[in-house]
């Protein structure tokens, strides 16, 4: 596309884009990780640190929709979870048709295979509904 910055890893490395972008959606789990994110930075650091933060955050959900490529498989163990680092936070993420759902946002801090099997179950059921959302399966709701 003219006129469209060429996309790049976090690192400035370009990443070459797929010919459409994957659909993209946030768990109810997500959004909240997001929200206590932005709650923690503002309270920390104040609210331009956290805005930008935010900002790499959904630069890093655009990288992704357009080159899905760039998540890691089998950082855990989990298998069909994939993973991608913004700075010291991690984005699981569920990638399969032409989709990805971001499960949770947890801390590089934490202990990343306890916290995913603590939230499994729940997350699983709501990336399936969310799935079947994102292609037409009003059966979901």
């Amino acid at each position: 596309m003219a006129g469209r910055p060429a996309a790049t890893s976090e690192k400035g490395r370009p990443v070459k884009r797929s010919r459409s972008k994957v659909r993209l959606a946030l768990t109810r789990r997500a959004i909240e990780d997001l929200r206590q994110i932005e709650r923690h930075s503002v309270k920390e650091w104040g609210r331009k640190v956290a805005d930008e933060y935010l900002d790499d955050v959904t630069a890093a959900l655009d990288r992704i929709s357009q080159s899905p490529q760039l998540l890691q498989d089998d950082r855990v163990g989990i298998p069909g979870l994939s993973f991608y680092r913004i700075r010291r936070h991690v984005l699981v993420c569920d990638y399969r048709d032409n989709s990805v759902i971001v499960l949770t946002v947890i801390h590089t801090s934490m202990d990343l295979p306890a916290r995913l099997l603590e939230l499994e179950s729940r997350l699983l059921t709501e990336a399936q509904i969310l799935r079947a959302r994102l292609h037409g399966d009003s059966s979901a709701d």
